[in-house]
């Protein structure tokens, strides 16, 4: 089984809820969890089966249920997310990044508050 950290939006929307949850989950769990029950059963169990073949999930069968696990660890999968952002989009620099959502006007004064209390550290 390859292991990789390359997972579709559909999948990381599923992700998302196995990492919230920090406990393995039956697909209908998934489902149920998944905002305005998006997927059908079929399309979630679909989808646990592809990230179980990319070593993102693991699955334990207990009777005859089957319960997925999130393996790829969130904060690793973000980081390397944030930096192949980073890297493709703003010519590898943090500061474009930075500029770029300043003048976007998504940010508020208390998001700019927020982070110059981190540089103030």
């Amino acid at each position: 089984m390859r292991k990789t950290t390359e997972i579709s939006s559909a999948e990381l929307e599923v992700m998302q809820v196995l990492w919230r949850a920090g406990r393995p989950m039956k697909i209908q769990e998934v489902c149920d969890t998944l905002a305005n029950n998006k997927w059908k059963y079929n399309t979630v169990g679909t989808l646990l089966l592809r990230m179980a073949e990319k070593g993102a999930v693991t699955s334990e069968k207990s009777g005859r249920t089957i319960y997925y696990t999130a393996v790829l660890d969130k904060d690793e999968y973000t980081d390397l997310q944030t930096k192949s952002l980073i890297s493709k989009l703003y010519n590898g620099s943090v500061k474009e990044l930075a500029v770029s959502l300043f003048k976007s006007k998504e940010m508020t004064k208390e998001d700019i508050d927020d982070i110059r209390k981190m540089f103030d550290l």
